[in-house]
């Protein structure tokens, strides 16, 4: 038994998401592209300059959280995260439209909790200060925090799009 996909015409919502993922992509790039130049500077100091700085560590730690968390809400926008569709594939079609909105659903409460926790502590270790940087020891958390969010946020529109379109191709 073979679906159809429907082929729906993007809503000003959908479009202003498909920005924000692109956003998203692009700081997630930028964020990789400077862990090079900062790492490239670490290496460069540390062996042929013997003085190594101490502020590349905490920045590369900053550089790396923002690539993983804002390429990881993209990946949920994009459908390019884990999925287990062999055990959708082989359920009666009621129980798979059912499978289709509760996956995201399980993924945006992911989000909505390392956005709620990531949030409680960067505002716990604001006042304390990183040693060998001028940031804020818990400024690691943002990324993860403002990530949690997209990853809810467009987890929440595939449960939307779910429950008002039916199985989607690669949803």
């Amino acid at each position: 038994m073979t679906e159809t996909t429907t082929i729906v015409p993007a809503s000003p919502a959908q479009r202003a998401l498909d920005r924000l993922a692109g956003i998203a992509i692009a700081i997630a790039a930028t964020a990789l592209v400077g862990l090079v130049v900062v790492q490239g500077w670490q290496v460069f100091t540390r062996y042929v300059l013997n003085d190594s700085p101490s502020w590349t560590e905490p920045v590369t730690l900053l550089l790396l959280a923002t690539a993983m968390s804002f390429g990881a809400a993209a990946g949920v926008h994009t459908n390019r995260h884990f999925g287990f569709y062999l055990l959708a594939e082989r359920l009666p079609a009621a129980l798979r439209r059912a499978l289709y909105v509760a996956r995201p659903l399980l993924v945006a409460a992911v989000g909505a909790m390392l956005a709620g926790w990531a949030l409680v502590l960067l505002l716990d270790g604001l006042d304390i200060k990183i040693a060998g940087a001028p940031m804020p020891q818990s400024i690691n958390y943002l990324p993860l925090c403002i990530g949690g969010a997209l990853i809810c946020v467009f987890a929440l529109n595939k449960a939307w799009q779910a429950l008002r379109l039916g199985p989607v191709q690669g949803a």
